[in-house]
């Protein structure tokens, strides 16, 4: 019996290993310090009310199920490609998830996004890049998102706040718009910056 167990140990490490691989981001959970974190950064309502909630490269499962509770009027839709986390948070929805709750086994990248009222993710700086474009490209003006760790550059954060938790993890809160005319002014060298006389 204890050889079944070990194999199937090997065999569910591999799965995640290989996706882990493939899309240059592991499954890691949000703590539940940062979970509590990035709801102080949110507005009460969000700027569309009839806009999806996406959490891209939902995991494990537990900060979607966090948003969907936060904001029960709007649908929740988390994003995981990695096997095992999507049949964990599958498993977990079904037992615990209020309506407003669904998962995806898709690849962000080739969901639509465009009636998105807030996204949240949790990206190494290589996975944010491709994504940033994406984002720019499909949401629409007023959208928020969420940034769990990592920045996204060159925008600039509406807000940014430190998590209690051991890493000092940063969360940063971004407005589509605000960070479009952030980006222009960071990259563009034909708008000169404004004299200070």
């Amino acid at each position: 019996m204890e050889i079944f167990a070990l194999v199937g140990a090997f065999i569910v490490i591999g799965l995640v290993f290989v996706t882990t691989l493939s899309t240059g981001a592991s499954p890691v959970p949000t703590s539940p310090t940062v979970r509590r974190t990035m709801m102080t950064l949110l507005p009460k309502r969000l700027p569309d009310p009839d806009g999806v909630i996406y959490e891209l490269g939902a995991g494990w499962g537990g900060l979607a199920l966090t948003l969907a509770r936060r904001y029960p009027n709007h649908a929740v839709v988390g994003l995981e490609v990695s096997l095992i986390p999507w049949i964990v948070a599958r498993l977990r929805f079904a037992l615990t998830g209020p309506a407003n709750l669904s998962l995806r086994r898709r690849d962000f990248i080739a969901e639509p996004l465009s009636n998105a009222t807030l996204v949240t993710c949790y990206l190494p700086p290589e996975a944010a890049e491709g994504l940033r474009e994406k984002l720019e490209a499909e949401l629409p003006p007023g959208a928020l998102v969420v940034a769990n760790t990592f920045a996204i550059r060159p925008w600039r954060p509406l807000d940014e706040v430190t998590a209690p938790d051991i890493y000092a993890s940063k969360v940063y809160l971004y407005e589509i718009g605000a960070v479009a005319a952030a980006s222009q002014v960071a990259v563009d060298p034909s708008i000169e910056p404004e004299s200070a006389d």
